[in-house]
């Protein structure tokens, strides 16, 4: 390989990554690679200093443009819209701080972020680039992009998970809940569930979904009591925790990801739509 092509496969996962942050979509962070892949391979390498920092920018500055429109389009999006999931290699659990950061509960928080503002927590938070290099990357200055990190940082603090559980009880905790959804145990479910847990399903208006959030353990216990007798769980690893793909007739009909907190669920997000379930026939790597 040359040196542009050495370098940018390198870093590859590392740029993956932090289009998936800013996008949540699978399949849009792919888009922004190529568009980062086109752009790199014009750079006179010997005018670069930092190449990682370098791909990181370019790769930053892409991801904005397709937030914004992606913003767009979530706003014609029939019901909830959810993160693409991901089916994520074992080793990205052992990095808590990254398995956090891609977590559909933290990936849901980013969502209320301005573009920008995400970035720059994306950046600073979860890759812990200097406040220069996040300046450059999103056109700001370094003494504004620490203003702004400093608000995004207040916001995602108070509305992230309001207790870490450990992960030993997050597979205790999904684990009775696979049992009694498999059983159709009513009380069982109870048992686990938050009182105020809320499930949000996205359909995408492709497939039968919510259109708006299910709130409250027992409304969410009774929808869940239906599904044993039509499907199979399948324990999986997604987006960094662990999580259950339901299986109808051997094809994969939904992703469901949970929010664990204080050892009852509180959160349950069921994505539905096929466009969005491309990825799960393979392991995603992901890299800070």
């Amino acid at each position: 390989m040359n040196d542009v092509t050495e370098a940018f496969v390198a870093h590859r996962r590392l740029l993956f990554t932090v289009a998936y942050e800013m996008l949540g979509s699978a399949a849009d962070a792919e888009d922004v690679l190529q568009e980062t892949w086109l752009k790199w391979v014009g750079v006179d390498l010997g005018t670069v200093r930092d190449r990682r920092a370098y791909l990181v920018r370019i790769t930053t500055r892409q991801a904005l443009t397709h937030l914004r429109t992606l913003g767009r389009r979530k706003e014609s999006y029939l019901g909830p819209w959810l993160p693409e999931p991901l089916l994520t290699a074992p080793d990205v659990a052992e990095d808590a701080e990254l398995a956090d950061s891609v977590s559909m509960a933290m990936l849901l928080v980013l969502e209320t972020l301005t573009p920008t503002e995400r970035a720059v927590f994306v950046l600073r938070e979860v890759f812990d680039l200097a406040y220069d290099e996040i300046a450059e990357a999103v056109g700001k200055t370094p003494a504004a992009v620490r203003q702004i990190a400093h608000r995004a940082r207040a916001h995602v603090a108070a509305r992230r998970p309001r207790g870490v559980a450990s992960a030993a009880e997050t597979r205790r905790t999904v684990e009775a809940f696979r049992r009694a959804v498999e059983t159709g145990d009513l009380q069982r479910l109870l048992d686990v569930l938050a009182p105020d847990v809320v499930l949000l399903t996205d359909g995408g208006g492709v497939v039968r979904a919510a259109l708006e959030p299910v709130v409250g353990a027992e409304q969410v216990a009774g929808l869940l009591g239906r599904l044993a007798a039509t499907t199979v769980l399948q324990p999986a690893r997604v987006n960094g925790d662990p999580a259950l793909i339901v299986r109808r007739d051997g094809e994969i009909d939904t992703v469901l990801a949970l929010r664990i907190d204080e050892g009852l669920i509180t959160g349950l997000y069921a994505v539905r739509n096929p466009e969005k379930l491309s990825h799960l026939d393979r392991e995603t790597t992901l890299s800070r």
